[in-house]
């Protein structure tokens, strides 16, 4: 297998954080996206959205899109689980993981598409969609901390995929200019734990 990787995007670092929570190493290559690496057409057959990671599997199957990967790696990798042991774990851990993805992850990523440096002359920035989805990520997170008033992860009392996205969300939400506000101390103090993580630098 192998890992096409981009070291400061909030996807790949999702893939990499799970790899090293199960302790496995998988060769990789870094794709020089702001070099347009990504538009080039040697990648765009592994991707034809041009993003990343891609896992390209021995048998050249590419697969795309983080929690894909991740959850072929699980089937393979079940152990120390992070997308459930029984049924019902995996669909609560799946509920927390898209709300988690759709909530604060896509809002965030929204507000550092059109107000970052890197997409001025990608994409169309527009900054009433920055507006919006600030507010969208700010109140997502008043909601968080009241949830985590009542358990120490996410979805649940153990570290799990839900908390590998968020916590990378929260990464990018710093170069966003979306900090946790210190009055959210329950979501402090679970960016604190996560953060505090051997793997949380992959």
């Amino acid at each position: 297998m192998l890992l096409h990787d981009l070291t400061p995007g909030m996807h790949p670092r999702r893939v990499r954080i799970f790899l090293a929570e199960k302790g496995l190493s998988i060769p990789r290559e870094e794709v020089d996206a702001a070099g347009h690496a990504n538009e080039a057409p040697a990648f765009l057959k592994l991707n034809p959205l041009g993003k990343l990671p891609v896992l390209e599997l021995d048998d050249g199957t590419a697969l795309s899109e983080s929690l894909a990967i991740c959850r072929h790696l699980e089937e393979l990798h079940p152990t120390p689980p992070l997308l459930g042991s029984t049924s019902r774990e995996r669909a609560q851990i799946d509920m927390w993981m898209l709300r988690m993805e759709f909530e604060l992850s896509r809002p965030i990523a929204q507000v550092f598409l059109h107000t970052g440096e890197f997409y001025r002359d990608r994409i169309e920035q527009v900054p009433e969609v920055a507006r919006h989805t600030r507010s969208h990520a700010a109140a997502t997170m008043q909601w968080l901390d009241g949830e985590l008033a009542r358990r120490q992860h996410i979805a649940g009392d153990g570290y799990s995929m839900a908390d590998i996205v968020a916590q990378c969300a929260f990464v990018l939400g710093k170069a966003a200019g979306l900090r946790i506000p210190p009055d959210m101390t329950h979501l402090a103090r679970w960016f604190a734990a996560v953060s505090a993580r051997p793997t949380a630098r992959a």
